[in-house]
């Protein structure tokens, strides 16, 4: 039987090493797999890590999407394992579990493991694919996933052109969902496949609040039909608004929200209306 053949692309600003020496060590531990390994120092030039691991330096910090797609193009395995440098693998077989998933259809684009904090504290909802969360949610079908931590298919990942890297931060996840969906590729939810990362959560970013603002909009501009990319826009407006109780963060979503209105979001090809019903059957209409 042939070994499955992943690249892992671990993107880095040097900040964290006790926590990048364990994920490179428990990835580096992966047994089944044929395994490529590309550190992409961004904004750090990247030593002291071990002989089998390639590395990339980026002079300047490119943003997580962009540094993604320098680590893909670097890469040489026929499925792409995008790996936040504090996580880490509990056992020796989450790769080779991932990969089977594979071989049930040529069609999957897309599989992703169940995150779990390593000391115990609640899943932050936006890793789990589905719209009931007990127990980690039920494998199978979906229609967004976790980028934190995933596998994908490198020629899907080709075809729809890769990560937005000019999003910088936040959103690409569902970005490249609406593209593979529309491009007809399936994604895989494997909540039995468990990977620990800390349950952090993604406003502890000093750009989080622009971006959120921002690259909503260009999810929207990019990816979706009139009149659903207005709907979309002014749907998560009125969340943010409910949701945002401080006046200076509110007021820097404003500024992000102009941003993403007034500037180009890159090349926009809106997606048919049978993906727009496959969202909503999947109780994600894209307008929430």
């Amino acid at each position: 039987m042939t070994r499955p053949s992943i690249s892992a692309v671990v993107l880095s600003m040097g900040n964290r090493p006790g926590e990048l020496e364990k994920a490179l060590e428990t990835l580096l531990g992966q047994e089944g797999v044929d395994l490529d390994v590309v550190l992409v120092g961004n904004g750090w030039r990247p030593e002291g890590v071990p002989a089998e691991v390639r590395t990339v330096y980026v002079e300047e910090n490119v943003g997580i999407p962009e540094g993604r797609n320098i680590g893909a193009r670097e890469a040489r395995g026929d499925i792409l394992f995008f790996y936040d440098d504090d996580a880490f693998l509990p056992t020796t077989d989450v790769l080779a579990r991932l990969a089977a998933e594979y071989d049930l259809d040529e069609r999957i684009a897309v599989v992703q493991p169940r995150g779990a904090d390593p000391e115990g504290r609640p899943t932050p909802r936006r890793w789990i694919p589905r719209l009931t969360t007990g127990d980690g949610g039920a494998a199978g079908d979906v229609v967004v996933f976790w980028e934190g931590v995933c596998t994908m298919r490198r020629s899907a990942f080709e075809e729809v052109g890769g990560w937005p890297g000019h999003f910088w931060y936040g959103h690409e996840g569902i970005d490249i969902a609406y593209r593979l969906l529309d491009a007809g590729w399936r994604l895989r939810y494997r909540p039995d496949v468990v990977v620990n990362h800390p349950a952090t959560q993604p406003s502890r970013h000093a750009v989080y609040y622009r971006m959120n603002a921002r690259n909503r909009v260009w999810v929207a501009k990019r990816n979706l039909p009139h009149p659903v990319a207005e709907l979309y826009v002014a749907t998560w407006s009125l969340i943010s608004v409910a949701r945002i109780r401080d006046r200076e963060k509110l007021g820097t979503w404003f500024r992000g929200l102009r941003e993403g209105v007034r500037e180009d979001a890159g090349p926009r090809r809106p997606m048919s209306w049978s993906t727009v019903a496959r969202l909503s059957r999947a109780g994600r209409p894209p307008i929430v």
